[in-house]
């Protein structure tokens, strides 16, 4: 029995811009298939720098390859009018599932836009929309970089949930005791939706540490140790790199995680490597 069979997943990709890209894409996704994912979504660039590359992708994803395919939707730096546009345009490419971000104001902008936090735009969406779409926002289990404090991130959470979301798909992390706990703050704090761990596959492990850095997720120094050991051997890095996150998804579903959303980065194999330890 596969993990699919028992666990539910989901995919994220991001919107492919050039003819190689879509061809990446495309093998991707067709090796990824295989896994009979729930959904698969599709990333948003700040400010619209992806305002048509997103549904294209979209329209790909289930036209070519039959998947329910989930647009990233932000509001840092775009108006009421605009954002009420994606929607419709959403709607009429027939996508019922939404992934709702505030996102990162754009290089140059001096304004926020008219919906300045997430759950500003979740209510927008509601608002707009009714019960159309099933709204995921985005989790922080190791805190979000720019809250205050790990109390502060979780209050800026419950907004999300209380305007209207459906569940939530966390940052990615490699401590699973930080899933746990913020399961559990989320459920004393009143949060019953499904809180549902990204998990970032390992093969390079210079990209991981930079993204880490950027977003404030967490490697372990264990990890990290392991991985300056192997300095050069991109063999032993990939296969301990695929082991930890293994071993990582083993016990979130263990310990009863709802499903498992994976950051693609447009590649199959990383993927599929975790997925081939869990079957």
């Amino acid at each position: 029995m596969s993990l699919s069979t028992r666990t539910p997943i989901s995919f994220e990709f991001y919107p492919p811009k050039t003819d190689e890209q879509r061809t990446q894409l495309d093998r991707t996704a067709a090796r990824l298939k295989a896994y009979a994912p729930e959904y698969v979504s599709v990333t948003f660039g700040a400010g619209g720098s992806t305002l048509s590359h997103t549904p294209d992708a979209i329209q790909r994803l289930a036209r070519e390859h039959g998947f329910s395919a989930a647009p990233h939707i932000t509001c840092m730096g775009g108006s009421r009018e605009e954002i009420r546009g994606m929607l419709k345009l959403y709607k009429a490419l027939g996508a019922t599932r939404l992934v709702t971000l505030r996102g990162d104001l754009p290089s140059g902008m001096a304004s926020p836009g008219d919906l300045r936090y997430a759950n500003d735009l979740v209510r927008f969406i509601r608002d707009e929309t009714g019960d159309h779409f099933h709204i995921e926002v985005a989790a922080y289990p190791e805190t979000h970089p720019q809250a205050r404090d790990a109390h502060a991130d979780l209050t800026h959470f419950k907004r999300k949930v209380d305007a209207g979301a459906n569940g939530a798909i966390t940052q990615y992390f490699y401590n699973a005791d930080a899933y746990f706990r913020f399961v559990d703050d989320a459920r004393a704090a009143g949060v019953d939706v499904p809180i549902v761990p990204g998990i970032m596959p390992i093969s390079n492990f210079s990209q991981t540490r930079r993204f880490s850095e950027l977003c404030g997720a967490e490697i372990p120094r264990w990890i990290s140790q392991r991985m300056q050991a192997y300095g050069d051997d991109v063999t032993s890095i990939r296969a301990f790199g695929t082991e930890v996150v293994a071993q990582l998804c083993r016990r979130l579903i263990e310990g009863g995680a709802p499903s498992l959303h994976f950051y693609t980065l447009n590649l199959a194999k990383p993927t599929v490597s975790v997925l081939q330890q869990l079957a």
